[in-house]
């Protein structure tokens, strides 16, 4: 059966890669090995993409836990010990998630169905596979805090606050989903990769990267996204929801615009401070 739908065959076509996502593809399983059981139980944080059920309205959420509060329970189920209660609202639904490393540059992304569970939820997956290190920024340390989040603020538009932060971002989590799954990437870059071209809408280049267009083949199919931008120090989450489409330049690029529908501002959301960014040497200027 093939790994890739329509949509992500459309952009692997456009691209002229097609060749290469099917190696790529190959490294596409159903069950977790104990090397990436053990990076699990590691990490500190998870971020999860999914369509919220009532609305259709896509996005991607930060947990943060004790490593630990993340594992394997099974050849293909995580269990993720959390107190957040939209696990409940997700009962059944199609989620994807990633686990990414700052420490050693690694990231493991699984997708599949979710199930509310008396400590959390679980995740049986029909998807999981590793990435390569490109355009992670490395922070060597992270503490945890006592944080208390602030009252989130919701918005329709980009304020001069929300534009600064994420001009600031060196990286950002993107939440696609497709007529039967959904998934969550990794976006990095120096500061200034992504752009506040209005104060209800984004552009960002696509940087070359595993040739699979698992995330644009998404929104060739369903243009629904979710964007996550957080503040490695201090712990304040950005999530957007809205629209995106991918424009091809006439020289091989990509641009990714995206239109806003609703934003959530959460300060202090995370109970984790990261060290400084090494940024990644795969990173392109983006002043140029």
């Amino acid at each position: 059966m093939d790994v890739y739908h329509a949509g992500s065959r459309a952009v692997q076509d456009r691209a002229g890669v097609r060749d290469r996502a099917d190696h790529v593809g190959r490294s596409l399983g159903r069950t977790i090995k104990p090397i990436a059981a053990a990076f699990l139980e590691q990490q500190p944080l998870l971020i999860v993409a999914a369509a919220d059920p009532e609305t259709g309205r896509v996005g991607a959420s930060a947990l943060a836990g004790a490593p630990g509060f993340v594992r394997a329970t099974g050849p293909r189920r995580i269990s993720v010990h959390t107190a957040d209660l939209s696990g409940e609202r997700l009962r059944g639904q199609p989620v994807g998630t990633i686990a990414l490393d700052p420490r050693t540059r690694r990231r493991m992304r699984l997708n599949g169905h979710l199930h509310p569970t008396a400590t959390g939820f679980t995740v049986d997956a029909d998807q999981v596979f590793s990435n390569c290190p490109k355009h992670i920024q490395r922070r060597e340390s992270y503490e945890t805090v006592d944080r208390t989040p602030g009252t989130p603020r919701h918005l329709t538009q980009l304020g001069t606050e929300e534009t600064d932060f994420i001009a600031a971002a060196d990286t950002f989590f993107l939440a696609t989903v497709h007529r039967t799954g959904a998934d969550a990437s990794h976006r990095g870059g120096n500061p200034g990769f992504v752009q506040v071209a209005s104060p209800r809408e984004l552009t960002w280049p696509d940087y070359s990267g595993n040739a699979m267009f698992l995330s644009l083949g998404n929104l060739h199919a369903d243009p629904r996204a979710g964007l996550l931008f957080l503040d490695w120090e201090r712990g304040t989450t950005l999530q957007l929801t809205g629209e995106a489409r991918t424009e091809f330049g006439p020289d091989g690029t990509r641009t990714v615009r995206f239109t806003l529908t609703e934003a959530r501002w959460t300060p202090a959301a995370l109970p984790l401070r990261w060290s400084a960014p090494e940024y990644s040497p795969a990173n392109p200027d983006p002043s140029r």
